[in-house]
């Protein structure tokens, strides 16, 4: 296998524990606009996916209040505090690691990219990715194109970069890029879930993903 040189993770689940706060928020939004609140599950099911394609997959029934419910989603989620929403364990070291190992780092989100420059800018984290890919600048998950426009914009290639999610879609996106994929089991999705996506690796706590890098460079090769 080619050496890897860039790093792609999904935000909410993978490096940020923030899938109740999502379930939370979508629950609330599609009280408030008159919908019937979905279930815990069926909110976790669809985070990853942009706004618009969530709301579709929740709401089928009512495509008439998919543009409500986003927006209150929306109006719900900018009107709270985002720094409540901790960094899962070893994040922020491991990120700092791995720049000063000379990795590109970068995220592919479902959030809009107002929400994600709100999060990183309270997380004090503005400068720790290369380049970000948000769900209303690019196709949504599992269409490859976020992580085509990142790898362009970084100059690299699907074959150099490596895809971190927490979520069927993180990993049918890599696939679908050409690009190796390490699924999270302690985000949104089950391992069983995640490991029915066939990704190359699945870990179940952060922490362990460093330590399969390190065992990983060894069988690298770079062409």
């Amino acid at each position: 296998m080619s050496a890897i040189d860039t790093l792609i993770f999904d935000w909410d689940g993978t490096l940020a524990d923030s899938v109740g706060h999502i379930v939370s928020v979508m629950q609330r939004a599609a009280a408030a606009v008159g919908l019937d609140v979905p279930a815990s599950d069926a909110v976790r099911g669809i985070i990853g996916l942009s706004l618009s394609e969530a709301a579709a997959r929740l709401f089928p029934q009512q495509p008439h209040l998919h543009v409500v419910v986003v927006e209150a989603y929306r109006d719900i989620y900018l009107s709270e505090d985002q720094a409540s929403v901790s960094l899962f364990p070893g994040v922020r070291e491991a990120l700092d690691t791995w720049r000063e190992q000379g990795f590109r780092l970068a995220v592919a989100t479902g959030k809009g990219r107002k929400g994600l420059a709100r999060i990183l800018e309270q997380h004090d984290m503005l400068d720790y990715f290369d380049a970000t890919r948000c769900a209303d600048e690019a196709v949504s998950k599992p269409d490859p194109a976020m992580l085509h426009q990142l790898v362009d914009m970084l100059e690299t290639s699907a074959a150099r970069s490596l895809m971190v999610g927490d979520s069927s879609f993180d990993i049918e996106m890599a696939h679908n890029a050409g690009m190796r994929s390490v699924a999270v089991s302690y985000g949104a999705q089950s391992r069983a879930q995640l490991l029915a996506c066939s990704p190359l690796h699945c870990i179940d706590v952060f922490a362990e993903l460093p330590l399969w890098l390190r065992a990983q460079r060894a069988d690298w090769r770079v062409i």
